[in-house]
């Protein structure tokens, strides 16, 4: 637990202080953040980043698209510029969309797609779920593999209790009949005629 947390320590520190190698960092005394510019270095993935980035520069880069959770860090954030852009507008893009209403509108407005054809120049945030095209796998393998064993268990549950209940419903006639049987309702007809 120990080498643990210090891996995480380690991590967490150079999550907060490294300035990615391609890119210049400020420091910003008023609010003890990073201003970070990554913009015109050709960048075809978004580097990591501190987590005390305050602004983020990212434009004039070949990014076509941001993973998702690659920015999810930075909290901070006060301003960010991600325009100019070849920006792959499928679904993978959707992550990206969404952070941006979250954290810059202003931004989100400046984002343009690239491709695919059909929707180049189209500003991202105009862009609906028809247009983002549909991924033959959004979840991850492993999401849909506990879907896939949710669902047996849900009907296997189902199954059983349908069939408890029909057993329960078969053994109340049985008990009953059975029940029945031990009166012997001859006997004693008999005897009043």
């Amino acid at each position: 637990t120990v080498a643990g947390f210090a891996i995480l320590l380690l991590f967490h520190m150079t999550q907060t202080q490294v300035c990615p190698p391609s890119c210049n960092c400020k420091k910003m005394e008023e609010t003890k953040g990073l201003q970070i510019d990554c913009s015109s270095r050709k960048l075809k993935e978004v580097p990591a980043l501190p987590v005390n980035t305050r602004k983020l520069y990212l434009q004039n880069n070949s990014l076509t698209t941001v993973p998702p959770g690659a920015l999810d860090g930075l909290l901070g954030l006060e301003e960010v510029k991600i325009f100019d852009n070849p920006w792959n507008c499928d679904c993978h893009i959707l992550y990206l969309k969404l952070w941006l209403e979250d954290i810059s509108e202003s931004s989100l407005a400046n984002v343009r797609c690239a491709t695919p054809a059909s929707i180049t120049m189209k500003p991202l945030r105009q862009l609906t779920g028809n247009e983002l095209g549909i991924c033959k796998r959004l979840l991850p393998i492993k999401s849909l593999e506990f879907f896939w064993r949710d669902l047996i268990l849900i009907v296997v549950a189902i199954t059983t209790l349908i069939l408890v209940a029909w057993a329960m419903k078969f053994s109340k006639k049985l008990a009953y009949q059975i029940n029945m049987s031990q009166y012997d309702f001859s006997g004693p007809l008999l005897q009043r005629q």
